[in-house]
């Protein structure tokens, strides 16, 4: 957070405008809303980009590897180009302790790109909040007090959805038995520097409960500045619509499932439309700048050149994959079947290749989330009814020939929960919902996971070794990441998380197993016993 503490401090000085005329002639101090509300597109919004490389995407990259609907493609080659697996996706894939240290044990990869690019963006989203509270910003008409109403609307829902973010990867699923005493992240509201060289500890880190209760009080903001100054830009602006989804899906999280029930209901209220898949061609993808569906986006899509399900790349799961009946329109616009290794590679959820996208594959918010959103609050209330009117309202657009089930009480929960699943893989929700899921008192689930990272001869011809299979355990401490290294090397008494090293359980010899493409390993019991005790040929 060292970095990031010092950033548009340019605003921060507004007033000292004798400073800055005697030493900073070439700066411009914001002084109108128009000024502000530009400052917030360019420094509080996340931006777009291409990305190649999976692991120069969004700062959330990593959370498209860690989960039950990824695994690694076991190919007799490797296409050139993957050699990034070992490097970069190692640690995060095999859930490592140290997930900056690459398969060849170089410290390769940053594990604090999250943690400072979020901060930075919450830094200056504080800033711009201060500034629209003090006296230096001219509001000459009706439309300027408006406009300004409008900004703070949109600094609290980006503030939210930062801190939702960094709480679900850095502290401890929302429990409510235990939430006021699990450690979540730091807080900072403040727009200044706060330093004192007498403190190990620069900024403490809250509890879970404490996170979730400054989210939703930024989302409630968000909403009551939204319902006095309406959002009239286009889904990259932050809107009343998008902070009631984002509240809705919080409160989810919270397993406060009234008020996520009430939420969802106003969100639908004023956005319920839907695309249907069934209707797309050959050609077009599921979601895009286009799709009606697009409540509010940031950032990049990241994946965009990655699961190709090719030798050196991810794959998707067949474990997903099998969920998907024959009828699911999602199944072929998802996916593809890659002819080369029989892996499963991402198809058209996304428009893939290198490209400036404006629809991000985490940042994304969408009207189908909100259907699904009011089918679990349904079923964990005891609306049964309720929640399989929701999925069928969302699955008439997605499966031909769809047909109403009215599920019991006692089979609703667990289809909402893979209705959930198949319709929003890839977009950031998998690893979350399983921390979430892992907790719940009315229907907790838990499960065991397994990746096999492939690994190749890439000073050959790139030719298949073998493949550790590793295993992430029910209630394993790798679901929360420790705090980054960087961090912890600034506040020195700041306290980590803890994670365990992790060896693989089992190795896939291709001699052995048959030569060829595949999903190998996607789920089980952990492979044979004492695994840790086998030699790491690396």
């Amino acid at each position: 957070m060292r970095n990031i503490i010092y950033a548009l401090l340019l605003i921060l000085f507004a007033g000292c405008k004798n400073f800055l005329e005697d030493y900073s002639q070439d700066l411009v101090v914001p002084k109108t809303v128009t000024d502000l509300d530009e400052t917030l597109l360019g420094s509080g919004y996340i931006q777009s980009k291409e990305v190649k490389y999976l692991y120069n995407g969004d700062v959330v990259w990593f959370l498209h590897i860690l989960d039950d609907d990824v695994n690694a493609v076991m190919a007799n080659s490797a296409q050139k180009g993957f050699q990034e697996m070992n490097p970069y996706y190692y640690g995060y894939f095999a859930w490592q302790y140290n997930v900056r240290i690459g398969y060849d044990a170089t410290d390769q990869c940053d594990d604090s790109k999250m943690w400072n690019g979020l901060y930075k963006q919450i830094n200056n989203v504080n800033i711009i909040l201060d500034e629209l509270g003090n006296e230096n910003i001219e509001l000459k008409s009706e439309q300027d007090r408006l406009d300004a109403i409008r900004v703070e609307g949109e600094c609290h829902f980006l503030r939210a959805q930062f801190y939702f973010a960094l709480a679900n990867v850095y502290g401890k699923p929302y429990n409510p038995a235990d939430a006021a005493d699990s450690l979540g992240v730091p807080i900072k509201l403040t727009p200044y520097v706060e330093h004192d060289e007498s403190k190990d500890v620069q900024f403490e880190r809250a509890s879970i409960a404490e996170n979730y209760e400054q989210i939703v009080k930024d989302l409630e903001a968000s909403v009551d500045c939204f319902r006095r100054s309406p959002q009239t830009r286009s889904f990259y602006r932050a809107s009343e619509e998008a902070a009631l989804l984002l509240l809705s899906r919080v409160y989810l999280y919270m397993q406060d499932w009234d008020n996520a029930k009430k939420i969802a209901g106003e969100f639908l209220e004023k956005r319920s439309e839907l695309s249907s898949y069934l209707l797309l061609d050959s050609t077009a993808v599921a979601i895009s700048e286009e799709s009606a569906e697009v409540v509010f986006s940031q950032g990049s899509l990241s994946l965009e050149n990655y699961f190709s399900g090719l030798g050196g790349d991810f794959c998707v799961s067949d474990d997903l994959y099998s969920l998907y009946d024959t009828t699911d329109s999602r199944r072929d616009v998802y996916f593809s079947r890659q002819i080369n290794t029989d892996s499963i590679a991402l198809n058209r959820k996304y428009k893939m290749g290198t490209h400036r996208s404006y629809v991000s594959d985490f940042w994304l918010l969408r009207t189908a989330e909100g259907y699904l959103n009011m089918a679990e609050a349904c079923a964990m209330t005891g609306d049964a009814d309720g929640a399989s009117d929701y999925l069928y309202g969302l699955r008439r657009f997605r499966i031909r020939n769809c047909k109403k089930i009215n599920y019991s009480a006692a089979d609703v929960v667990e289809a909402v929960r893979e209705e959930r699943r198949k319709e929003l893989c890839f977009e950031g929700h998998r690893w979350f919902d399983l921390r979430r899921y892992s907790v719940c008192r009315e229907a907790p689930f838990k499960k065991t996971i397994d990746h096999v990272f492939a690994v190749y001869n890439w000073n050959g011809r790139n030719l298949l070794k073998f493949g550790e299979v590793y295993t992430l355990e029910e209630d394993d401490p790798a679901y929360t990441f420790a705090i980054p290294k960087d961090e912890l090397d600034f506040d020195t008494g700041m306290p980590s998380n803890f994670r365990k090293s992790r060896e693989y359980t089992r190795l896939i010899d291709p001699k052995e197993e048959g030569e060829g493409g595949g999903d190998e390993g996607d789920e089980g019991d952990g492979g044979d016993e004492g695994g840790e005790g086998e030699e790491n040929d690396r």
